[in-house]
């Protein structure tokens, strides 16, 4: 019999949702069963189901039919690893009484809880991390906090960028794009002028509206930007409970910011950006950052997490909340060429040296038998 593995993702972000999308394609083809427990809205974005895996529709907002649904479908499962911090929480009420049916945990990011919630924060990940066979962190700061809340077997896991690398000569972020195909120099094209810029650089941040992501630092630098010729337009793909507080700055100010809410064409809205902006408090690995370095678009971004490790020379690296900084970075970037060319370079080395999506199954592949053949064992 085939190893049943069973994923339990809370829809907590698009990078785990690939990353979770990539490990279920790659332990299918390897001849494991694989069911995907998900909010209901995340196959239409992450299509598991073509990736091979079964997939259950998970009730976020109601943990106690979560738990009871996870329940019931361990039952037939040798192992479940949950990604995030609710799917673990969920997993571990669900598998309680339950040894025979290892849990392994990956932490892909940390939030910033204050007061009561942080005390809160620090038990739920004590019961999480004391509770999973394996912890697996994205970032080596993540095994650390793991090991701090008594984890047993804290280890860094590789994390590949999901998704196809770009052609060799596909075309960089910026100029004429010589050497680009036809039909996707095209596609930039048209994707520049639906935004308004044609002929005005582009600079793209993505990610959820909240106070961390450092959105209203973005906000001013942007003001700082109206004095550059041509003005840029910055592109803000995400939605949150910010959304309002930066609409109405952006016009009570008169920034040349758009908010664009949820995309389904993120990729493709970083390829025909000149600049990405990474201005976050924290962050794990960043499919933001590594889907810059890979498309051949420079980076500005916080020295957050593990960010300096992931992107080294990289990227131009400014402190969190330090619009001066932020602002100065991209207006180098903007009006220095050789920089631009620079850190085009440095990010495609860089990103042809990051483990590929096979060395990541390969890898979780590697804890599960270890794991399921311990309890076989026991």
């Amino acid at each position: 019999m085939p190893l049943h593995t069973v994923q339990v993702y809370a829809g907590t972000g698009a990078g785990v949702g690939a990353h979770v999308r990539s490990l279920a394609a790659g332990l299918a083809a390897r001849g494991l069963r694989v069911t995907v427990c998900a909010p209901p809205g995340a196959e239409r974005c992450f299509r598991f189901t073509a990736a091979g895996a079964h997939v259950a529709p998970l009730p976020v907002h109601q943990r106690a039919r979560a738990v009871a649904l996870l329940r019931h479908i361990a039952e037939g499962a040798d192992l479940v690893h949950a990604h995030g911090m609710w799917a673990a929480l969920v997993a571990v009420l669900a598998l309680r009484g339950r040894s025979r049916v290892p849990l392994v945990v990956t932490w892909h990011r940390r939030g910033h809880p204050e007061g009561v919630q942080a005390s809160v924060a620090r038990l739920l990940e004590r019961r999480v991390a004391r509770t999973a066979r394996v912890v697996l962190g994205a970032t080596p700061d993540l095994v650390r906090r793991a090991r701090r809340r008594g984890a047993r077997d804290a280890r860094l896991a590789p994390v590949a960028l999901p998704g196809p690398a770009p052609a060799a000569g596909a075309a960089g972020a910026t100029g004429s794009g010589d050497g680009a195909a036809p039909a996707e120099e095209s596609g930039r094209a048209k994707l520049r002028a639906d935004l308004g810029a044609v002929a005005r650089p582009l600079v793209l941040a993505v990610g959820r509206l909240t106070p961390d992501q450092g959105h209203h630092t973005l906000l001013t630098a942007a003001g700082a930007w109206r004095e550059l010729d041509p003005q840029p337009l910055v592109a803000v793909v995400g939605e949150g409970p910010e959304r309002a507080a930066l609409h109405r700055r952006i016009t009570d100010e008169g920034l040349p910011v758009v908010l664009l809410g949820r995309r389904d064409d993120t990729t493709a809205l970083l390829a025909a950006a000149d600049v990405a902006v990474l201005g976050a408090r924290w962050t794990g690995r960043s499919l933001l950052a590594q889907e810059a370095l890979r498309s051949g678009v420079p980076l500005v971004a916080t020295p957050a997490g593990s960010l300096p490790e992931l992107v080294g020379d990289a990227a131009l690296l400014v402190p969190y909340g330090d619009a001066p900084a932020l602002a100065g970075a991209v207006g180098a970037l903007l009006g220095e060429p050789e920089l631009h060319a620079r850190l085009v370079r440095a990010g495609r080395e860089r990103a042809a040296r990051r483990p590929t999506e096979d060395e990541t199954v390969a890898h979780v592949l590697s804890v599960y038998d270890e794991v399921a053949g311990a309890v076989r064992d026991g």
